[in-house]
């Protein structure tokens, strides 16, 4: 870890995430989480739009540890299911958040459904001295039948982005990064933060 950069603690308790941003921002700032700031709790998140959730998050640890900061929320939203499960990505089969049940309950809700369309959303909240910003990244596709592969997180083993013939569970990490809702929104963060020289 280079102790010259600079640094911006993630409000996640999420290690996937954790270790996904990681990886996008390396070589230009290191990335704190909560667990660096001894916070387990979860915060919580109670807006029915990402922005809103992600604000919730950011709002929580800057006004808590006075630390510039950022969080993200994300989703699957699901054309034929009007938009879901959206900001109840991650609950979606209960409180557990239990990735292998909420993809079954994806499933199980399209059915025999042919039009299967989705897209993952992610939009990121920074703040930063008395600044807040928001970035968003959207990778459409559509849903598989069955889960495939064995990389990744989430709903990634159901999801085939739009121009690919594999899920994002079966991408190397790096192939995922490139083109993910994540990595877009991070992308325009890291470019947001590079032009003010930080």
């Amino acid at each position: 870890m280079n102790e010259n950069l600079p640094k911006l603690v993630f409000a996640t308790q999420n290690p996937n995430k954790a270790a996904e941003i990681s990886r996008l921002l390396e070589g230009c700032f290191v990335v704190n989480t909560l667990a660096d700031l001894c916070h387990t709790e979860d915060i919580p998140e109670t807006s029915d739009t990402f922005s809103g959730n992600a604000h919730l998050k950011a709002s929580f640890v800057k006004n808590k540890f006075g630390t510039d900061c950022f969080a993200d929320d994300s989703g699957l939203e699901v054309e034929a299911l009007g938009g879901a499960p959206g900001v109840f990505s991650a609950r979606f089969a209960g409180a557990s958040k239990n990735d292998a049940a909420n993809m079954q309950k994806l499933l199980d809700a399209l059915g025999k459904e042919t039009h299967r369309k989705a897209q993952f959303r992610t939009v990121i909240c920074l703040m930063i001295g008395e600044e807040t910003h928001f970035f968003e990244g959207i990778i459409h596709g559509h849903i598989t039948r069955k889960a495939k592969g064995e990389n990744g997180f989430g709903y990634d083993p159901v999801f085939i982005p739009e121009g690919y013939n594999k899920t994002f569970a079966e991408m190397a990490a790096t192939e995922k990064s490139n083109i993910s809702h994540r990595g877009i929104a991070i992308r325009k963060m890291v470019s947001f933060l590079r032009e003010r020289s930080i």
